[in-house]
């Protein structure tokens, strides 16, 4: 009995002091709140930068640098010879300044050319002798050590572009980080591939502002569905000019070119061929000398293909024994080993998960390293396999998000950020076996604990017809009473394979601020969204709209059923697939959704350009129920409750006539809606009017999801 009455007095004494500590816990302040300050509750953490060997990397952290040794851990600061590049200062690089070339050599400014036109994309060679660029739509180079400028085509205009990108192949094809650059060195810098583009049957779209006296017209080639491509040819010149040798492909035919790739000798080049409906890859070896040219791989799908704009589908062995191509045609995106004919030696992965990344290849030993989505889709993993497919291994730990992977040189070991939705993300040094050597930081701060903080969680609920344990990411308000029902604000973009669903953490004033106020903030994913690999994506051929909404709304279901939702206040919010989706949501899916904020959307597919609305609905002849079916302004007469429509005024990828046709039928349908659009805003805005649209979006919270006054220092 004494010994009972001394346990009961030691929990009564933890009681006390569980109770004093939770007592202790402070609210956030408006520094959290307004200034985005968490000093104390999160910290920095150091910046691996870079690994010097395959067993030392450089870390900053307070302000100093540190060599790592990687094999024990051990620390010393480091000195100048460490921070140094090895061949730094013998490497030039090139720039424009005052529309003018120049390169930047052993720290000196070495001007090129002097004349009215702008250089565009320099781009250095390999070897360092050459810099290749376009002006006024022609293709240059400069010998840099004669510094004499060689002019390689000579026909370039307003629709003639050589080297430079068509409008729908910068966007679509080749990506926006390419900035219109359409020229390619070869890696023994003897060669330069580049695309001819013709736009002159190109329908020219015209786009008008206000913001002058006389008015601002401007004007672009640009595709719409089922509209007439630029025509394009591949060509390829040597740097010292010369008759360029084209491709043996008829630029007429209804084709797309994707990004070429060199092979690692230099001698050939592999051109990325599909046709107009692109469900069919052929890549195709072109010889330098004659532009003949050899099936090298191909490959078909029921639905489409998606052409590769970071060079990530082919990855060459150093040792010229082969290459490993990535692709999704089993409905998941996996890994295979080629020879360098083009015939398939094995499968490296397999299974029901998406690789994301090939990391490494260590040829001496045949092991592969890859990051995937495998053991849960809202997390990335390091994993390695044997290059014949054999002992697959996990390298990576815990249930965590490790997002950030920083091997070292020869893959022995690797640097790791990691965390997950409620847990502040660390950084820890990891061997290649999964050993994990050395934890080097937490963002998580000594008064971490000391503040109330919202939840954060990611759930999954099962999709309507069972397939798909669809994700959702959930901050909880603060301090929630189950006896209430809340507003919900869902933020989605929601295009084929652009999900924004990870397990990760995040910590912002305003997503704490909204908590306090009882706003149920939520990010949500459907099946097509990449979580299910092309098997899910694939769902939206022909069809686009539909299982977005089928899925969201699954989960708003869920939300009211077991969430505490107000069904009241469902709140959709998003910017161009995403404004899509939000105005799709106030009129095809109206029962469930009550209010929506649409940003730069798609209103109508038949808007929109060729390769990208094609690719997932054909044309509007093939698929004539499907463009209908996916239109807002289909469903407009079952528009209620309220949405928030806004537009950048010369927006040239999303055009605002997509809006004016949405607010025009709202119009005729005598419906109430807001609307709001920026003089000189594109596809996005910055500066006061981009404080103005933040401010915008926040009033419309207040006024319709809280229904009070916009507190003192929320807006911009």
């Amino acid at each position: 009995m004494k010994k009972f009455l001394t346990l009961t007095a030691s929990a009564c004494c933890l009681l006390c002091i569980s109770a004093s500590l939770q007592a202790q816990v402070k609210p956030l302040t408006d520094d959290h709140y307004f200034k985005g300050s968490f000093k104390g509750i999160t910290q920095s953490l150091p910046v691996a930068s870079r690994w010097i060997s395959d067993h030392e990397f450089l870390m900053t952290k307070e302000g100093k640098t540190f060599v790592v040794d990687a094999r024990n851990g051990a620390e010393r600061e480091a000195g100048d010879s460490d921070r140094k590049k090895p061949g730094d200062d013998a490497k030039p690089s090139a720039f424009v300044k005052n529309n003018d070339l120049f390169i930047k050599l052993n720290g000196s400014e070495v001007q090129l050319t002097r004349d009215d036109a702008k250089e565009v994309n320099p781009t250095m060679s390999p070897d360092g002798n050459y810099v290749a660029y376009t002006k006024k739509n022609d293709l240059y180079t400069v010998d840099i050590r004669t510094q004499k400028e060689n002019r390689l085509t000579t026909d370039g205009s307003d629709v003639i572009l050589n080297g430079y990108a068509s409008w729908v192949y910068m966007e679509e094809i080749l990506g926006r980080a390419s900035m219109y650059r359409a020229f390619w060195w070869s890696p023994d810098s003897r060669h330069i591939a580049y695309f001819r583009s013709d736009d002159s049957q190109v329908p020219v779209f015209t786009m008008t502002d206000a913001n002058l006296r006389e008015g601002y017209v401007e004007t672009l080639r640009y595709p719409k569905v089922g509209d007439k491509n630029p025509e394009v040819k591949v060509g390829i010149v040597s740097p010292d000019g010369g008759q360029t040798v084209w491709a043996d492909f008829n630029a007429a035919d209804d084709q797309y070119f994707g990004l070429p790739y060199w092979k690692p000798d230099g001698k050939s080049l592999l051109v990325q061929w599909m046709n107009r409906k692109q469900n069919q890859l052929k890549i195709w070896e072109v010889d330098l000398q004659g532009g003949q040219k050899k099936l090298f791989y191909t490959e078909e799908q029921k639905t489409w293909i998606d052409l590769d704009d970071q060079g990530k589908r082919i990855s060459f062995l150093k040792n010229g024994k082969g290459f490993i191509l990535s692709n999704d045609a089993t409905g998941w995106e996996h890994l295979y080993y080629y020879d360098m004919t083009g015939k398939l030696i094995n499968p490296i992965t397999s299974g029901a998960f998406t690789v994301t990344d090939l990391n490494y290849v260590d040829e001496t030993n045949g092991v592969v390293y890859f990051t995937v989505r495998k053991d849960n889709s809202a997390r990335k993993d390091l994993y390695r396999v044997n290059l014949n497919g054999k002992k697959l291994q996990r390298l990576t730990f815990g249930d965590f998000n490790h997002g950030n992977i920083n091997l070292s040189p020869k893959a022995n070991y690797f640097i790791t950020t990691y965390g997950n939705s409620g847990t502040p993300n660390k950084m820890a040094l990891v061997s290649n076996t999964g050993k994990l050597i050395k934890e080097l930081g937490d963002s998580k701060g000594p008064d971490f604990g000391q503040y109330e903080l919202a939840k954060t969680e990611l759930i999954r609920v099962k999709s309507e017809d069972g397939k798909y344990d669809l994700p959702m990411k959930i901050t909880w308000p603060l301090n929630m009473d189950k006896s209430k029902k809340y507003p919900v604000l869902i933020s989605i973009y929601g295009g084929p394979n652009a999900g924004t669903v990870m397990d990760t953490w995040m910590l912002t004033g305003s997503q704490q601020w909204y908590a306090k106020e009882g706003l149920i903030q939520v990010a949500m994913d459907h099946r097509a969204s990449g979580h299910f690999g092309k098997e899910g994506v694939n769902y939206m051929y022909h069809n686009l709209g539909y299982w977005e909404m089928k899925d969201y709304g699954t989960m708003v279901k869920w939300l009211i059923d077991n969430g505490y939702a107000d069904p009241k206040k469902i709140c959709i919010t998003g910017f161009s697939y995403g404004g899509y989706l939000s105005a799709y949501a106030l009129t095809y899916g109206s029962d469930l959704f009550t209010h929506g904020m649409a940003g730069g959307s798609v209103i109508d597919w038949s808007l929109y350009d060729s390769h990208y609305t094609e690719r997932f609905m054909g044309t509007a002849t093939d698929n004539p129920e499907g463009y209908k079916s996916s239109s807002v302004l289909t469903h407009a007469d079952k528009y209620k409750g309220m949405l928030q429509v806004v537009h950048g005024i010369i927006d040239e990828n999303v055009h605002m006539q997509n809006s004016i046709q949405l607010i025009s039928k709202l119009q005729d349908l005598k419906k109430d809606f807001e609307f709001m659009a920026y003089s000189g805003g594109r596809h996005g805005w910055g500066g006061n009017k981009g404080l103005h649209f933040m401010n915008l979006k926040t009033k419309f919270i207040y006024k319709y999801l809280l229904e009070k006054e916009v507190p003192k220092g929320m807006l911009k």
